[in-house]
């Protein structure tokens, strides 16, 4: 069995960390990560309980696979009550912290209450215990692992953070890992700053050596590292140009949204995409993009190394941002960008690079920008209450704002809780391009159908990771269905959305699925975890961890009226590109989505899907 077999319960309330063996039936029935993890949640946590009170939880998971041989197996998540959303919230890492997490021999950490004084949690294998964080409070995440690294004279332990961002409870901090990986959306950062818990330092040496079926799992996992590496996404294009191969691709097809959703096409998208960033400046004949990097165990290293240009504004007299670091990924250049209608690739860079310092997730805070510079070109905001001047495709004000909302000061409060609640306050809610208070990420539903669909019923917001019907809408993976059309998307939508489950819990990258299909995953779990996990059993256990969170939510007080989009979407068509005129076909989809699922008209589980899943 691929478990290591024991979960550590830390009671921040009165400090105390204890060792319980892991519920084995349940390991079975939700796999591990995201949906182990949300079984405990679900079963110890009020739904109503209000996010940032004492009496949330938040839980720290590995998968089975995380921290083993398998491709791209360094996978961990991040399970609460979300405060961005008032939903389930998962958020998921790569980089090292989850192997490391599992080679000292642990499934997953269980946070509740909350510390008196701040606090940072330090696992040395066996040895678990709480420490005096009172010098890390006020630093960066940066600060924060080079601090804990030398106090543990250990330049190989691994933590996950919290910056300014997740101090200060911003509604979409983020819990960052390895400086520049992180746990990005629905606002984890702020449960884990409301706990007075700064960080989790973790050296494990104990490996994983307890796989079911040893010799099977070295044959199989090898021969589907080589599927990786013979498909044209997962071993050329990532590789080559990481995510941010799509940003023209998206573009073309008239699914790129730009100043906040107003249009579905940026003129300026070919100056912040991959090819931008791997073309020399003008100013210093290097290009911003260094080289990539890989997580833990990955065969892909689409991540991005990059290097700011020092004579751009943003950076005067900040030396400490010139150095290498963590570079753009498709959703933040998007967010960061054509959301705000800025085509400076260098302040996109700035930008991201406080959202990874200060522990800030780039796509709600660059969406929520978008909505403040259509709220200031309508007269409704003012530079004296922002700060700045903010119209649309100001690079200047996109960096100020940054620094603003990841310090908490000034109109960078009000950044900080999302655009649902800020759009609200000044008057003007339709102006929030989110589901359920979380903002979209970079397709618009008008020119990709299914995720419109994969927005309104995402069980964590809108999020393109739930469900990334793109590979099939626009990349024709596995197969390629019409992005312009309703037809067959409520079928595509679930069938995603399940084995999206499937590979979040396995704990693997969901950029293998651009590859692999279940079937893939399939061998690779049965050989880690035992004969029973067949093909049937992994799209039942996907299938339950999606009903799982749906339920948590219903009884959180979610209703069929959550699972909407914004009237711009549902009544404005698009102005130009293949969707031209075209709205969201959203109403048409819902409906059959539900009877897909095996919901009642009210988008609540009839008793039979609840019996036949065994919730």
């Amino acid at each position: 069995m691929s478990w290591a077999g024991k979960i550590l319960r830390v009671n921040l309330t009165t400090g105390e960390c204890k060792s319980e063996p892991l519920n084995m039936t349940w390991a079975k029935q939700y796999l591990g990560s995201r949906g182990l993890a949300s079984k405990y949640l679900v079963s110890e946590v009020d739904p109503k309980v209000d996010p940032l009170s004492p009496d949330n939880k938040i839980i720290w998971a590995t998968g089975p696979l995380t921290g083993t041989m398998a491709s791209t197996g360094g996978r961990y998540t991040v399970v609460t009550k979300g405060p961005l959303t008032g939903a389930i919230a998962c958020s998921n890492s790569g980089g090292y912290w989850g192997a490391e997490l599992k080679m000292a021999g642990w499934d997953m950490v269980i946070f509740e209450g909350k510390s008196p004084k701040p606090v940072y949690l330090s696992i040395e294998d066996d040895k678990a215990e709480l420490r005096d964080a009172a010098h890390l409070w006020g630093k960066s995440v940066w600060e924060t692992e080079e601090i804990i690294k030398k106090q543990h004279q250990d330049p190989l332990t691994r933590i996950s953070s919290i910056g300014l961002a997740g101090e200060n409870q911003v509604l979409f901090a983020a819990v960052v890992n390895d400086l520049h990986r992180a746990a990005g959306r629905s606002g984890v950062g702020a449960v884990m700053g409301s706990k007075n818990l700064k960080a989790i330092a973790v050296r494990g040496t104990k490996g994983v050596g307890n796989i079911a079926n040893p010799e099977e799992f070295m044959k199989v996992t090898f021969e589907k590292k080589k599927v990786l590496a013979d498909n044209a996404v997962t071993g050329q294009g990532l590789p080559t140009y990481g995510t941010q191969v799509l940003m023209n691709v998206i573009n073309e097809v008239g699914a790129l949204p730009t100043r906040n959703h107003r249009d579905s096409q940026f003129e300026g998208a070919k100056d912040i995409s991959a090819e931008a960033m791997a073309t020399p400046r003008k100013s210093d004949g290097k290009p911003q993009l260094v080289t990539n990097q890989a997580c833990f165990g990955c065969t892909i290293a689409c991540g991005r190394i990059s290097k700011i240009d020092q004579t751009h504004f943003s950076v005067e007299n900040k030396p400490q941002y010139w150095g290498a670091s963590g570079g753009l990924e498709y959703e933040a250049a998007w967010a960061l960008g054509a959301a705000n209608g800025v085509n400076d690739l260098e302040a996109l860079q700035y930008a991201n690079l406080i959202c990874n310092e200060q522990g800030m997730d780039p796509i709600s805070f660059g969406a929520t920008v978008g909505a403040v510079m259509e709220l200031y070109e309508m007269g409704v905001l003012k530079k004296e209450q922002i700060g700045v001047e903010a119209p649309f495709g100001s690079a200047k004000a996109l960096c100020e704002l940054a620094d603003m909302t990841a310090k908490g000061v000034g109109f960078g409060k009000d950044i900080g809780q999302g655009s649902k609640r800020l759009c609200a306050k000044y008057g003007h809610p339709e102006l929030s391009m989110s589901v359920k208070g979380q903002e979209f990420p970079a397709y618009d539903a008008r020119g990709i159908q299914g995720m419109g669909l994969t927005y309104a019923t995402s069980n964590r917001g809108a999020c393109h990771l739930r469900s990334y019907t793109v590979a099939s809408e626009i990349l024709g993976i596995p197969v390629k269905t019409d992005p312009l059309v309703a037809d067959g998307k409520p079928e595509l939508v679930k069938a995603f959305q399940d084995a999206t489950a499937v590979f979040d819990s396995a704990g693997i990258c969901i950029f293998t699925s651009f590859a692999w299909g279940l079937a893939d995953v399939q061998p690779q779990v049965a050989a880690a975890c035992g004969e029973e996990f067949s093909l049937e059993y992994l799209n039942e256990v996907g299938e339950r961890i999606w009903n799982m969170e749906r339920d948590f939510n219903n009884r959180a007080g979610f209703t069929a009226k959550d699972d909407t989009l914004p009237p711009r979407l549902l009544n404005e068509g698009a102005k130009t590109g293949p969707a031209k005129d075209l709205t969201s076909k959203l109403p048409e989809m819902l409906p059959k989505y539900y009877e897909v699922r095996g919901w009642d008209a009210n988008g609540q589980l009839k008793p039979e899907t609840r019996t036949r899943l065994g919730l």
